[in-house]
């Protein structure tokens, strides 16, 4: 056993059993001890190895201890994670004394030399302790993990939100976009990352090999995907993307469509799916224009390609319009869930005037509290400097579609000069670029 590793495990000793590291050193040698440590309960050697991650270690002793600390947590069960992130929220957190030690230096001097020290202090213990975590070989990923763990904790412990909040804060440091890499991805590309991207797939899931490749198929598909470089051949989002010569308003002919084999001149670029594929980075942006950085890809490679747009889900649709106590509202809501329209054309007709109208309405002027677009695809291609574009009804009459939005999908439209203002406008002012058809409705 490499010698950092005996640092460790009798720090760890030391630490379980109480034992001063200032004082009497445990014995490095003592094999019996140390299986005595490893064997104590996930719990405490994790405790314990936090503890020893904070205190005073070289550099190969600390990657020893992320490991062993990283390896406890993954036998913790759910109950006991809650503990751990509740050990992280009270025990390392920012020292209060000197909070106000330096915040009244800083008081009684507002200078840049005050404000480091002041800065230092508020930064909770725990950021610290995620970083030297971190310090593990494949650790990012595995804190990722960590994170969706906790946000499934907090459904039950809103309390833990300022454990969040560091994770939230290190992860946008860590993924930034920059660090990025787009590769496109094909048949050739290895079966562990496509399988992967089976699993992930959520907007449209796939049902087998077969129904992959016509994805990846190279005649009138592109599929990409972002990796970033600590989490290796994990993809962190992939986009699908269908080579049409029409802005489609369905999305069942672009999954069932047979494969071509010759190729078009298309001229329109369809983002028929996007996925962020990891539940421990909700909530962290990787920079906008990863749809910018896909259409130079496909520019390059296709020039033909005039209009780039998506045909995209609407998820709080059917919640939304479920919460509205407007008699219209509440009238459409009913009418929706009988699904009569479903089989009967002359239905679907009648409500679709009034699908559209409050429709409109939801993509434009439903908010959050703090103001951001209420639907989250939304938020992301507004963002991405998107236009709403085209409502379509009905568009999705898959199950889960049907349940969150009542087949309602939406076309966002980027088109490359204006992404960047319109971006900005969204960024600025909340402002939401629309297109003539959903301008149209609203204007009735």
């Amino acid at each position: 056993m490499p010698r950092p590793k005996l640092t460790f495990l009798n720090d760890l000793v030391q630490a379980i059993t109480g034992s001063d590291r200032r004082g009497r050193e445990a014995n490095p040698a003592d094999e019996t001890a140390m299986r005595k440590a490893l064997a104590r309960p996930a719990p405490e050697r994790l405790a314990a190895a936090c503890d020893v991650l904070m205190d005073r270690i070289g550099d190969a002793a600390r990657v020893a201890v992320a490991e062993q600390a990283l390896a406890a947590y993954d036998e913790l069960d759910a109950d006991q994670r809650r503990n751990f992130f509740m050990l992280l929220r009270d025990r390392f957190g920012a020292d209060p004394d000197a909070i106000r030690k330096n915040f009244a230096a800083y008081d009684a001097d507002p200078s840049a030399r005050t404000l480091v020290p002041l800065f230092e202090a508020t930064e909770p213990r725990r950021q610290t302790l995620l970083r030297r975590l971190n310090t593990a070989p494949g650790a990012t990923l595995r804190l990722v993990h960590m994170r969706a763990d906790l946000l499934a904790a907090m459904r039950k412990d809103p309390e833990l939100a300022p454990l969040d909040a560091d994770f939230a804060h290190l992860f946008g440091s860590w993924f930034n976009r920059g660090f990025l890499r787009i590769d496109r991805i094909d048949w050739s590309t290895p079966a562990a990352v496509l399988e992967k991207i089976m699993a992930y797939e959520s907007v449209h899931p796939m049902k087998g090999w077969q129904d992959l490749r016509r994805r990846l198929d190279p005649v009138d598909r592109r599929f990409y995907a972002f990796f970033h470089p600590a989490t290796g051949d994990e993809p962190l989002i992939f986009i699908e993307v269908a080579l049409m010569n029409e802005i489609p308003s369905e999305i069942a002919p672009i999954l069932t469509a047979p494969a071509k084999g010759e190729a078009e001149e298309a001229d329109t670029a369809v983002f028929y799916s996007i996925n962020n594929t990891l539940a421990g980075l909700k909530g962290v942006s990787f920079g906008n224009f990863l749809i910018k950085q896909v259409v130079s890809e496909l520019v390059a490679e296709l020039p033909t390609l005039k209009t780039f747009v998506t045909l995209s889900p609407a998820p709080g649709f059917a919640a939304w319009l479920d919460g509205n106590e407007d008699p219209r509202s509440v009238e459409l809501a009913a009418e929706l869930a009988s699904g009569t329209w479903r089989d009967d054309p002359q239905e679907a007709a009648r409500l679709k005037p009034g699908v559209e109208a409050l429709a409109a309405t939801y993509f434009t002027t439903a908010r959050t509290r703090t103001g951001a677009p209420r639907d989250p695809v939304a938020r992301f291609h507004l963002g991405n400097g998107a236009a709403a574009w085209r409502i379509n009804w009905p568009a999705d009459l898959s199950e889960a579609a049907l349940e969150r939005a009542h087949g309602l999908m939406i076309n966002y439209l980027y088109e490359p000069a204006a992404i960047e203002a319109q971006h900005e406008a969204f960024v600025r002012d909340g402002t939401i670029a629309t297109g003539a058809p959903l301008a149209a409705i609203l204007s009735r």
